[in-house]
C-alpha cells in the first residue's frame, strides 16, 4: 500500500490510500480545487479515486468532498449519523455515490479491508480506520479527545500511524483561545496533546508499531518541532529507544511525503 498524507492540521485534512488496484481518499477538508492540484502533483487521475471516506462531519474533514463527489462520480462512504449531519453541509449527492458503513464493523473495498472504529470526539460518530491488505496494514487515528483500550486495539500492529498531536497543553492554556474553547479542546471529547501521543504511541510500541506520522497540528497550539520533541521525550522515557521508532510530523499546508507499506 501507499499511503500519502496531503495535508493534516487544524486548517483541512486529506489523505490518501492506495493498493494495487484501490485508491481511497480519506477525508477532503480542503477545497476541491486543492485537492485536485494535491493529487495530480502526484501523478493521481482524481477520477480514479474509488471512494472518499468520512471520519466525521467538522467542515476540515469534509470541506471538498462534495465538490469531488460532483465533479468526479465519487462514491461517498459514512456512518450514517454522519451522513445525517454532513449531508446539508456538502449539497446533493447523487443517490448511487451515498454509501453506509457501521462503525467498528469491518467492510470492504476492492482489496482492502477497512475498520472503522468509533473515536471520542465532539461530533454526531466520529471514526478512525485502519485499512489491510496483503498482510500489511495502516491507519488513520486523529480527533480523539483520549485514547482508550478499543482505540489501542483497533490500530495495534500497524505498520503505518498516522496519529493525532494537536496541541502541547501549556501553549493552549496560555494562549488567545476562549475558555470555553480551551476546555472543549482539553476535553476528553477534544483533541490529543503531544504528551498524551507520546503515551499512546509508547504504549502500542509495545504491539509492533514503529512507525507513526504526527498529525492534524493545531495552527495556533502547536509546531512541528515541538511536536516532534514532545513524543520523541516521552518515547525515551518509556525506553525506546530514537532508532527503535520512526516519527514524522504531516504537514499543514504541504504534501508530507509518499510511505509504502
Amino acid at each position: 500500500m501507499r499511503f500519502i498524507p496531503i495535508r493534516s492540521g487544524s486548517s483541512g485534512n486529506c489523505t490518501l490510500i492506495e493498493s494495487d488496484n484501490t485508491r481511497l481518499l480519506v477525508d477532503a477538508g480542503l477545497t476541491g480545487k486543492v485537492v485536485i492540484k494535491a493529487l495530480e502533483d502526484i501523478d493521481i487521475d482524481p477520477a480514479t479515486i474509488n471512494g472518499i471516506l468520512v471520519t466525521h462531519e467538522h467542515s476540515d474533514h469534509i470541506k471538498g468532498v462534495g465538490i469531488l463527489s460532483r465533479k468526479f462520480g465519487l462514491p461517498i462512504y459514512a456512518n450514517e449519523n454522519t451522513w445525517g449531519a454532513m449531508k446539508n453541509e456538502i449539497g446533493k449527492i447523487r443517490e448511487d455515490n451515498i454509501r453506509f458503513f457501521e462503525s467498528d464493523k469491518e467492510f470492504i473495498l476492492g482489496d482492502m479491508c477497512i475498520l472503522p472504529f468509533k473515536t471520542p470526539h465532539d461530533s454526531v460518530e466520529s471514526v478512525g480506520f485502519s485499512f489491510n491488505q496483503g498482510g500489511n496494514k495502516v491507519s488513520i487515528m486523529t480527533d480523539i479527545g483520549h485514547v482508550s483500550n478499543n482505540l489501542l486495539d483497533a490500530v495495534a500492529g500497524s505498520d503505518l500511524l498516522l496519529i493525532e498531536a494537536n496541541h502541547d497543553e501549556e501553549v493552549l492554556k496560555v494562549g488567545s483561545y476562549p475558555y470555553a474553547l480551551k476546555r472543549r479542546i482539553l476535553s476528553d471529547h477534544g483533541h490529543l496533546s503531544n504528551y498524551n501521543c507520546g503515551i499512546a504511541l509508547s504504549k502500542l510500541y509495545k504491539t509492533g508499531v514503529k512507525n507513526a506520522i504526527l498529525g492534524h497540528l493545531s495552527h495556533e497550539n502547536n509546531y512541528e518541532p515541538l511536536a516532534y520533541e514532545t513524543v520523541r521525550s516521552v518515547l525515551r522515557q518509556n525506553d525506546i529507544p530514537d532508532c527503535d521508532f520512526n516519527v514524522m510530523v504531516a504537514h499543514r499546508d504541504a504534501l508530507t511525503g509518499i510511505f509504502v507499506v
